[in-house]
């Protein structure tokens, strides 16, 4: 089957959160055509009523039956093993019946992508207290994911996180642990590892030589020392070694600089192409800051795609009608782009 024909295989994320609503919001207006979503048919018919729309909802048998659901109507198939009740969930609540609804979703779909059934896969947020709540063992999307890529038994890819607008790319050496392991996580071989992913996957959207730059980990990327070694220690040797394979990486850069002279905009072409950053909050809070409408969440180094918008589960305005599915329409425009990269 052409990627083309394919569907994209959408996660309802956590059914207390915001994933439904945003997800029936765009599935409406037919911005995500040719997708199904994993999840449950009454938590569906909820979000549709919470945000004014009375679609149909059509429940599948497989995800291909999806080419045959009408414009305007919410596609969507029941993995086995779903918890019941989950649309008299109260909004805006951690569940632990949630967190397992969540998870039951992704594994559905990460089985149709390793199977080659969907096109990839775009995850409507999870709440990671209710996962936990469940006896889940990942803090999150993205470890669960490599965890489970392969299938029982086999090890898990090395995978990073990237977050990503039409300005700014960052992929993250290190993504959901404390700041002090976050340091401790920053080594040579972290470092390389997550250079080499970045110039593997970028040849996906379209730059097969992508510039790299890497921020320092501390201040003024250590003032040569002065601030802390890590850049002379780690940073510098991982970036001389990707160099020496090739890869057009450079740095370490001052990291309260570097997405400033990285970002694209009207008038200012940017000096690179993606900013690979040491830990989480130094990587995420530049994209989110430009505006997390249009940020998309990707993990690099899976075999197969998966994309997710850049927010959580916004249990304050849960069950409002009021989220923006901005973010989610443009994870699955990517989802698309990257898709199409791989058939390549």
């Amino acid at each position: 089957m052409m990627d083309a024909e394919r569907p994209l295989a959408l996660t309802m994320g956590d059914p207390c959160g915001i994933g439904p609503e945003i997800l029936a919001r765009a599935l409406v207006a037919g911005a995500i055509p040719a997708a199904v979503v994993v999840g449950d048919a009454a938590v569906m018919r909820r979000a549709l009523a919470c945000v004014g729309q009375q679609a149909p909802v059509v429940v599948l048998e497989h995800p291909d039956e999806a080419a045959w659901v009408p414009a305007g109507a919410v596609a969507v198939y029941q993995p086995a093993g779903l918890p019941t009740g989950l649309a008299e969930l109260p909004w805006g609540r951690v569940d632990a019946r949630a967190g397992a609804a969540a998870a039951c979703c992704v594994r559905q779909a990460m089985a149709w992508a390793r199977a080659g059934t969907v096109a990839g896969i775009v995850t409507a947020p999870l709440h990671k207290e209710a996962l936990a709540a469940a006896g889940e063992p990942y803090p999150g999307h993205t470890e669960m994911l490599a965890a489970e890529a392969l299938g029982p038994g086999q090890a898990a890819p090395a995978v990073r996180m990237m977050l990503a607008n039409e300005e700014l790319k960052t992929v993250l050496v290190s993504i959901h642990v404390s700041l002090r392991e976050a340091i401790e996580r920053v080594t040579q071989s972290a470092v390389l590892e997550t250079i080499r992913i970045t110039h593997r996957s970028a040849a996906l959207w379209g730059q097969p030589q992508p510039r790299i730059a890497v921020a320092g980990l501390n201040p003024h990327a250590g003032e040569g020392g002065l601030f802390g070694d890590e850049e002379i220690r780690h940073i510098a040797p991982a970036i001389e070694a990707a160099r020496a394979e090739g890869i057009d990486a450079r740095g370490p850069f001052a990291p309260d600089t570097v997405f400033m002279r990285a970002r694209h905009a009207p008038g200012h072409p940017g000096e690179f192409d993606v900013v690979v950053a040491m830990y989480h909050d130094q990587g995420l809070i530049p994209v989110k800051y430009l505006g997390v409408d249009q940020g998309v969440n990707v993990t690099l180094g899976l075999p197969f795609i998966r994309t997710s918008p850049d927010h959580g589960t916004a249990f304050d305005i849960a069950g409002r009608g009021q989220a923006d599915p901005s973010s989610l329409i443009a994870a699955a425009r990517m989802a698309r782009r990257l898709s199409a990269g791989c058939s390549r």
